[in-house]
């Protein structure tokens, strides 16, 4: 069985981070979505949250996707989840010049597994989480980034926290 890890933070998880799922799927016979958290961004959901939200998202696709949560280098969750492949989705040069070198040092640190980039569609291409995040702040409308159901739970909890900027 070929396993792929896509790793990510998911805070909140995108269409854009939809369709990387959607897309690694084909590539692989079980997609493993590790859900972490990153000590350089504050998230917005805590880790339960987004890995709820990202379930829920993800519950079509049945058994071709497990969610898992991890707090770990990238490739040793990657080899304790039995993967081959580490699927990476790209939006712009930026996104390739940091991949490419997490790609190469992975790469040292386990060679056997291989990094997959996957351009994202060029209708969701400048989605990013924090932009959706800001966005949300400010009064925006996010509805063409996030599910229905990720919309209204970041509105909600922009409404919670009081994060309202001036609109």
């Amino acid at each position: 069985m070929r396993v792929g890890v896509y790793p990510g933070t998911f805070d909140p998880v995108t269409l854009g981070h939809m369709d990387i799922i959607r897309r690694g799927t084909r590539l692989v016979d079980k997609l493993v979505i590790g859900v972490t958290t990153n000590p350089s961004k504050s998230p917005m959901f805590s880790l339960e949250e987004r890995l709820n939200m990202v379930r829920r998202e993800t519950a079509y696709l049945g058994d071709a996707v497990e969610v898992v949560a991890f707090n770990a280098l990238l490739m040793k969750f990657a080899q304790k989840q039995g993967a081959s492949v580490i699927v990476r989705g790209l939006r712009a040069v930026a996104d390739f010049e940091y991949e490419y070198q997490m790609a190469g040092m992975n790469q040292q640190l386990n060679s056997e597994i291989e990094t997959v980039f996957l351009m994202a569609d060029v209708s969701l291409q400048p989605i990013a989480s924090r932009l959706v995040k800001e966005i949300a702040v400010y009064g925006g409308e996010i509805h063409k980034f996030v599910s229905p159901i990720v919309c209204e739970e970041v509105k909600k909890r922009v409404a919670e926290t009081g994060l309202k900027g001036e609109q």
